[in-house]
């Protein structure tokens, strides 16, 4: 058994309240992404779970087991680092193995524990190399191994793809996937890349200046946001929002409506949110007027920013069309399509699948 709970857990540096009171409880085998923008509290939740920082208040169990006041190397956990921190002058079967040689385990079970660390990660025929001699992708599995190799109850990952390149981060993401399937073990991996949560994770938990915002399964963040910054966070291309009035049949900006189903009187102040992929273009007196502003090239895709009265909206749409800047279009989007945040609070109001009163 290899849940992690943290319960009322706080982490302040003198006058800086870094983490405020946290209860998160992540289930065993569980794949779970601590999501957010630098400083947000993350990496110091993980630090926490692993011994690595005190808490200020607050306790933590492993398996069951009270390890508030344990040790690091006390808490059977495994950290992978952003940096590989392979040691360069022992050969990848010494780097995997050296965690294991320091707590005097017999050779031939340090062997073992290699061969077969290196087996599911096809790392074989690469033992007796250096880590000079192999790729960026290579070298995090080697980190990943030595990890792996000590058989722990949980493992805590630390950004340990922010240092490949674009298409070795991919790679690496899928081999990370499938080996902790395989695993079945729990992992809390630390993360500010909304798509590495969203396709790697179990649940994701968004944190924003020291506070846990919600943590949930990644389906269930991006359709059913608790609030305007976890709908703005996750998606790429980000939400879109503009402020808007309650009207009887939908919203008013900019001298325009949208049809929409509205929680609040008319005349309530609030704020509309748009995912580019439910805006659609049509030629001009259909719909909302723009007039396009800026065109992204992704490929197969292409993101158009228009300008939408005082808005600014964006709208994906595939490559066939060209679309240029200070073209007027009209735009329509679904009903149900329709974000509603509190402007104070910036609480969800209405969103697709999601019904709050």
């Amino acid at each position: 058994m290899a849940e992690v709970t943290l319960q009322r857990v706080a982490k302040s540096f003198g006058r800086v309240q870094a983490l405020y009171p946290l209860d998160l409880s992540i289930r065993d085998g569980e794949f779970v992404a601590l999501l957010g923008p630098s400083g947000c509290g993350k990496t110091t939740t993980l630090n926490l779970i692993a011994g690595l920082e005190a808490v200020s208040a607050g306790t933590i169990t492993i398996g069951g087991r009270d390890v508030t006041r344990v040790a690091a190397m006390e808490r059977e956990i495994a950290m992978v680092f952003q940096s590989y921190a392979l040691y360069p002058h022992m050969t990848v079967a010494r780097n995997l193995g050296f965690a294991l040689a320091v707590r005097r385990m017999p050779a031939d079970q340090i062997a073992a524990r290699v061969r077969r660390a290196a087996g599911v990660l096809d790392l074989l025929p690469y033992l007796d190399r250096y880590p000079r001699q192999l790729s960026g992708g290579q070298r995090q599995r080697v980190a990943l191994g030595r990890a792996l190799v000590r058989d722990p109850k949980v493992f805590l990952l630390d950004e340990p793809l922010s240092n490949l390149d674009a298409v070795l981060r991919l790679q690496t993401r899928a081999e990370i996937v499938r080996l902790f399937r395989s695993l079945g073990t729990t992992a809390v991996y630390v993360t500010h890349d909304q798509a590495e949560a969203m396709t790697m994770a179990d649940r994701i938990a968004v944190f924003s200046a020291g506070r846990l915002l919600q943590f949930a399964a990644p389906l269930e963040v991006y359709l059913a946001p608790a609030n305007r910054f976890v709908a703005g966070f996750i998606g790429a291309p980000p939400m879109q929002f503009a402020d808007v009035v309650a009207a009887p049949d939908g919203v008013r900006f900019g001298g325009m409506t949208l049809p929409c189903a509205v929680p609040r009187p008319p005349g309530t102040a609030l704020v509309l949110g748009l995912r580019p992929e439910t805006v659609e273009l049509g030629p001009a007196g259909r719909g909302l007027p723009a007039v396009v502003d800026l065109v992204e090239h992704l490929g197969g895709l292409q993101i158009v920013y228009l300008r939408c009265g005082a808005a600014t909206l964006a709208a994906q749409t595939g490559a066939a069309l060209r679309y240029r800047p200070g073209e007027r279009l009209g735009i329509t989007v679904e009903p149900s399509a329709a974000y509603l945040f509190d402007p104070g609070s910036g609480a969800t109001l209405a969103a697709p699948g999601l019904s709050r009163p």
